[in-house]
């Protein structure tokens, strides 16, 4: 009977708490829906009558700190988010909402513990996070500038209160050019430290340039008179005063039009003063990762990369074609910058790249840089897939491989192999189009005497050979097979990946390449070396594979009777689950060495093989 009341006592408990649930949930859809028509004080009521009913549910806690956010109260939501951490102390809603709190009453110390409790419970959302605390650092800097800038002031230090004196004087109409340009200068000077940078900005420098219609007229119209000229580069040496190391004052001039429409207009500026001073603010910019985020985010990415490619392709100062390749090769390193460039990459990169390569004489002290640039931009996937199906781009990489070689230039030669390596890795029709000719010229490498030209070359040919049966027989013709043997001998690892894929791909589509390999190694002493080597897997795939296409030869597996062979591949055969390939490669030399040769099947009962390899087999199914 006890008993019996008990359990009719829980499940009333049940059934009431179902019922609580079912009216905190419809009271948060109706908080959410006002929430969404921006009625937060509504939303904040039904949150709240929700609470009353159902005190311990966590979702109404995060959602009406986030409608008190929106009203401003954040004190309130920062409580609330405490609530719901108590109700699920993995919350991370409740710590993204404090984090916001606390950085908007400009707790700093408290919003970057939230923020990185977020990473430390899900990992996943790291780089979420980065971008918070990078914010939280900027306004936290702002913050110390603004409150060192104000005291300046109001103490009466000199400078401080000439940058307000001169942005007054900058604020009004109707002047002359050159009234305006002795203004600029002066105020340049004024600005010497982040208070000026501070107060400049405090004191809206940046609209008071902005809406100023001389000033204005000069930025976007190109200059003609000396007055006029000399106007813009006053503005332009301001802003890179007010904007060295300031995030800040970098992210407010990001936002004015006028700036983002001229900056990138005057890189190629008829104006040398000018062009100068255009590209020392972008190199301003590139130098830190929120200077490229604010540039990727709010420039004509495409047309900044046509005109410093201009730049280069058609130099007017040596200095100059420097500066805007430093700025490029700075600007490929950021995502952000390459994703914009996808589109008409053709016009902005491929073409001037191909025009820079047929003037190769004319380049040659910026050219290591520029095919930096370029393999940095070829880590984007998209842009890589374009520049590797580029015909004319191939055809370019040609003619200035035969003139680096002719003229043994070697700081553009290595460069331009790594592109090529880079850019042959997945196969392309403009690739195969010029194999032959592609491996004519690395095939002519080997004979260097520079060890990082032939490992260089050699990388080009392992991946250009696999696209090109024709290649592979011309190479084949050419002694590719005893080259590559010759280059496993020494004991560089890129050297080795290489040969190794070289010989895997020729013996794989050549008859007479697995004869040349046999002939000049009877035993495959070198392969077996490669199987019991420290080498990265796909050194022994590629050997394993290698082998097991010598082995269609007669007699080969005879002449292995003697050797290690079995317990080597069976080594590989039996190896970590993640390496299938290496797996498969090695099981399928196995049971060719077996079934072309049945003595090497006693060793490998010896060694418990059989049972080995029906285990990987059950693996790579």
């Amino acid at each position: 009977m006890f008993i019996n009341t008990l359990e009719k006592d829980a499940e009333d408990r049940r059934k009431k708490r179902m019922e609580k649930e079912k009216r905190a949930a419809a009271l948060k859809d109706k908080g959410n829906k006002a929430f969404a028509q921006e009625d937060y004080e509504m939303a904040v009521k039904y949150y709240s009558e929700g609470l009353a009913v159902l005190k311990g549910m966590q979702q109404l806690y995060t959602n009406r700190a986030q409608a008190y956010m929106k009203l401003g109260k954040y004190r309130e939501a920062i409580a609330d988010c405490e609530w719901a951490l108590k109700c699920n102390e993995k919350c991370t809603k409740a710590y993204l909402h404090m984090g916001k709190a606390y950085l908007a009453l400009k707790n700093y110390r408290e919003s970057k513990k939230c923020f990185e409790k977020i990473a430390e419970i899900e990992p996943g959302r790291k780089n979420m996070m980065k971008d918070y605390l990078q914010q939280l650092d900027l306004d936290e800097k702002r913050d110390i500038q603004e409150k060192k800038a104000k005291q300046d002031f109001d103490m009466g230090e000199e400078k401080a209160i000439a940058v307000t004196h001169l942005l007054k004087e900058l604020s009004s109409p109707g002047y002359v050019p050159l009234f305006y340009c002795a203004a600029l200068k002066c105020l340049t000077q004024a600005v010497t430290n982040s208070t000026g940078q501070t107060l400049f900005r405090l004191n809206n420098g940046f609209s008071i340039i902005n809406a100023n219609d001389t000033v204005k007229s000069c930025l976007l119209n190109v200059p003609s008179d000396p007055f006029s000229q000399e106007l813009c580069l006053s503005v332009l040496k301001l802003w890179q005063k007010i904007c060295c190391e300031n995030d800040e004052n970098q992210k407010n001039l990001m936002a004015c039009p006028v700036f983002r429409k001229c900056i990138v207009e005057f890189v190629l500026s008829g104006d040398m003063a000018v062009h100068k001073e255009s590209l020392m603010l972008l190199h301003l910019f590139s130098q830190t990762t929120f200077g490229r985020q604010l540039a990727a985010d709010n420039l004509d990415v495409q047309m900044l990369a046509k005109n410093l490619m201009a730049c280069i392709s058609k130099p007017r100062q040596q200095q100059q074609e420097d500066t805007a390749v430093k700025i490029l090769e700075i600007f490929a390193s950021e995502n952000r910058f390459c994703r914009n460039l996808r589109t008409g990459l053709t016009e902005t990169v491929t073409a001037p790249l191909i025009d820079i390569l047929d003037n190769i004489e004319s380049h040659q002290p910026v050219l290591p840089a520029m095919l930096s640039v370029i393999g940095s931009l070829a880590q984007d996937d998209i842009i890589r897939h374009k520049l590797s199906h580029d015909s004319d781009c191939w055809k370019a990489f040609l003619a200035a491989i035969k003139w680096c070689a002719a003229f043994q230039c070697k700081g553009i030669l290595y460069p331009l192999l790594g592109l090529m390596i880079n850019l042959s890795i997945s196969p392309s029709a403009a690739v195969k189009e010029h194999a032959v000719s592609v491996c004519g010229c690395c095939l002519d490498m080997l004979k260097d005497g520079d060890g990082g030209v032939v490992t260089r070359a050699a990388g080009v040919l392992s991946h250009v050979l696999s696209q090109s049966s024709e290649a592979v027989a011309c190479a084949v013709q050419r002694k590719v097979v005893r080259s590559m043997l010759r280059l496993l001998k020494g004991t560089g690892k890129s050297a080795t990946k290489y040969a190794i894929r070289t010989l895997t791909v020729c013996t794989a589509a050549s008859h007479f390449a697995r004869e040349e390999l046999v002939k000049a190694d009877k035993k495959l002493s070198i392969l077996r070396a490669l199987l019991q080597s420290g080498f990265d897997e796909i050194v022994h795939g590629n050997a394993a594979l290698c082998m097991a296409h010598c082995l269609e030869l007669d007699g080969v597996a005879s002449k292995l009777l003697d050797t290690d062979t079995v317990p080597l591949l069976l080594c590989h055969a039996a190896a970590d689950s993640k390496r299938t390939a290496v797996q498969q490669n090695a099981a399928i030399a196995l049971g060719k060495l077996c079934r072309l040769e049945p003595r090497h099947m006693e060793k490998l009962r010896e060694l418990h093989g059989l049972e080995i390899l029906l285990s990987c087999a059950k693996t790579l199914e």
